[in-house]
C-alpha cells in the first residue's frame, strides 16, 4: 500500500487536510489536475474560525501578514454590516486575502510536513475493497493506480470521487446567475462600496495589484437560462444599470458567472471514501463562507483519520465526521438560500424587507452578534448525545488564557487531544494514547468555564468533556461514607 490516504484535489481543503494528516504521522498523496495554483481567486475572505484553526497549528502568521483585517461582514448584502469586533476570538475580523495566497501558504505547510503533491495528475475513478481503496489516476505518462487505506474527495462540486463512490448529491438547480469581474477602475468607488436597488445589487472589493472585483446581480440575472460567457461590455452595462456609472472599468483579468445551485452529499462517508469541501456541499457564494467551511471540514476529519490509522481509535470514529459536519453543511445551505433571497429582493416589497432587516441589525446588537457568530463559524458545535453532558461538551473552545502557557491554541499545536487540569488535583483520566496533559489555572475564565476543574479538548479545538469542581462539603460527605463502608 503506497499511501495511507489519497486526496483528490489540491485546493485549500485538500491541502489543509494533507497537512493535518501529516501532523498525525499519516503518509498522504494529493492528486491535483492543475499544473499550478489558479491565480484567479474564487474566495477572498478568511473568517475568524478559520484563523483560529490556523492559529491552533501555529500556521496563522503568513496569513495575518499578507491579509487585510476587516472588522465586519455582510449578510445578504444588507446595508447594515455584521460587527465582528465583539466576537470572543483573538481574530475579531474577516481577513481579506485572495485564495491564490491562501493556497500558496497551505501548500507550503503541507509540503514542509512531508505531503506528496502530484500536479498534472487527475483522479478518474476508484474501487473499494474491505481493506483498501484503489484510486485510478491519469498522469502525464498515462494511467496508473494508487492503493491506499482511505481516499478523500476534495475535488469540488463535480467530484469524481463522489460519483465513483455512488454518493448522491441531491438539491436544487440554479435559478440565479450572479456576475463577477476582476477589472481595473479609473475611478474606483470608496472601500466597502455596496449598493442594492430596483436595478440590482453590486459590491466592489479592492484586490492586490490595483484591480477591483465587481460582483453583483441584476433582475435580468434571475434566470436558469445560461446566456453565455460574461463579456466586458455586458459587465459595463450591468454596472451602469445598477449604479449609474461604470467607474472607468477596463482591462479585465477575469470575467465569470456563478449560479445558486444548492446541493449536499447524502453522506460524507462511504466505507473507505470520504468527502470534504465543495465535493460535499454546493451553494451560492454568499458572504465568502464556502472555502472556510471546507477547511473546517478538513480540520474535523484530519485528526480522526490519523487516530484511526495510528490505532488510537476504532473505525467508528470516522462515522462521527458525517454526524458532526453534515448538519453544519445543511445549515450553510439554509443560510445561503436565505441570503440569496435577500440579495435578489428587487421588488418594492423585497427592498422594504431589506430595509427592515437592515434597521434591525443596526438597532439590535444581540441579533447582529448572533448572525456574526454564525457567519464567522464560531457558533458551530457538535451537540452531545448524552443530555446530562456538561454544557461545554461539543462546543468550540476559545483561546483560553491558561497558566504556564501562551494560551490554549498554542497548546493545541501538536494536533493531539489535550487534557486540561485546571486545579492541579485532577486524577488521571482515561484517555486515548498520545493525549497531552497541561496543568494550570484559567487566568481569565469566560463565564461558561467558571467552576470547570478539568476538560478534554479534541485536536480540532472542540470540548470532548468537561468536569465541574465539587464543593468541599460534598467531598467530605463522600469521604465519610467511603470510610463508613
Amino acid at each position: 500500500m503506497e499511501q495511507q490516504v489519497v486526496i483528490a484535489g489540491g485546493g485549500p481543503v485538500g491541502l489543509w487536510l494533507a497537512a493535518e494528516l501529516r501532523l498525525g504521522g499519516v503518509t498522504v498523496t494529493v492528486v491535483e489536475e492543475r499544473l499550478e495554483p489558479d491565480r484567479r481567486s474564487r474566495a477572498l475572505t478568511v473568517h475568524p474560525r478559520t484563523l483560529e484553526i490556523l492559529a491552533s497549528r501555529g500556521a496563522h502568521g503568513p496569513f495575518l501578514e499578507a491579509g487585510t483585517p476587516i472588522p465586519s461582514g455582510h449578510y445578504g448584502g444588507l446595508g447594515t454590516r455584521l460587527d465582528f469586533r465583539a466576537l470572543d476570538t483573538p481574530f475579531p475580523y474577516t481577513l481579506a486575502l485572495p485564495q491564490a495566497r491562501t493556497e500558496e501558504f497551505l501548500q507550503e505547510r503541507a509540503l514542509a510536513l512531508g505531503a506528496r503533491l502530484l500536479r498534472g495528475h487527475r483522479v478518474t475513478g476508484l474501487t473499494q475493497a474491505p481493506d483498501a481503496v484503489t484510486v485510478r489516476i491519469q498522469g502525464p505518462e498515462g494511467p496508473y493506480d494508487l492503493r491506499a487505506a482511505y481516499a478523500v474527495g476534495c475535488d469540488g462540486v463535480r467530484s469524481t470521487v463522489r460519483a465513483a463512490a455512488g454518493i448522491g448529491f441531491p438539491g436544487t438547480p440554479a435559478t440565479v446567475l450572479g456576475f463577477l469581474g476582476d477589472v481595473r477602475l479609473d475611478s474606483p468607488p470608496p472601500p466597502g462600496f455596496s449598493v442594492c436597488g430596483p436595478s440590482g445589487g453590486l459590491m466592489a472589493v479592492p484586490l492586490p495589484g490595483g484591480t477591483t472585483r465587481l460582483v453583483g446581480i441584476t433582475p435580468d440575472d434571475l434566470t436558469a437560462t445560461w446566456p453565455g460567457d460574461l463579456t466586458l461590455d455586458e459587465l459595463r452595462t450591468k454596472v451602469r444599470a445598477i449604479t449609474g456609472r461604470d467607474f472607468g472599468l477596463r482591462d479585465p483579468v477575469w470575467l465569470s458567472r456563478f449560479g445558486n445551485a444548492t446541493r449536499q452529499a447524502e453522506r460524507y462517508r462511504d466505507g473507505r471514501v470520504l468527502l470534504a469541501g465543495d465535493a460535499a456541499h454546493q451553494h451560492f457564494p454568499t458572504g465568502g463562507v464556502g472555502m472556510n467551511v471546507g477547511i473546517q471540514d478538513a480540520h474535523n476529519l484530519g485528526w480522526k483519520l490519523a487516530a484511526v490509522l495510528a490505532g488510537r481509535a476504532g473505525e467508528a470514529l470516522l462515522d462521527t465526521y458525517h454526524d458532526e459536519r453534515h448538519p453544519v453543511g445543511a445549515r450553510l445551505l439554509e443560510s445561503s438560500r436565505a441570503q440569496t433571497a435577500l440579495m435578489t429582493a428587487f421588488s418594492p416589497e423585497g427592498l422594504a424587507l431589506r430595509a427592515e432587516l437592515g434597521a434591525l441589525l443596526a438597532t439590535q446588537p444581540a441579533l447582529n452578534a448572533t448572525l456574526a457568530e454564525r457567519v464567522s463559524g464560531l457558533a458551530d458545535g457538535y451537540p452531545p448525545e448524552d443530555p446530562a453532558a456538561h454544557p461545554l461538551t461539543g462546543t468550540r473552545a476559545p483561546d483560553l488564557a491558561v497558566e504556564g502557557s501562551e494560551g490554549l491554541f498554542a497548546l493545541l499545536r501538536p494536533g493531539r487531544s489535550l487534557l486540561l487540569d485546571l486545579t492541579g488535583d485532577t486524577p488521571a483520566e482515561p484517555s486515548a494514547p498520545g493525549t497531552l496533559r497541561h496543568t494550570g489555572a484559567l487566568l481569565r475564565p469566560p463565564a461558561a468555564w467558571a467552576g470547570v476543574r478539568a476538560a478534554l479538548i479534541r485536536p480540532d479545538g472542540h470540548v470532548a468533556w468537561a468536569r465541574m469542581e465539587r464543593d468541599r462539603a460534598t467531598e467530605e460527605t463522600e469521604e465519610t461514607e467511603e470510610h463508613g463502608r
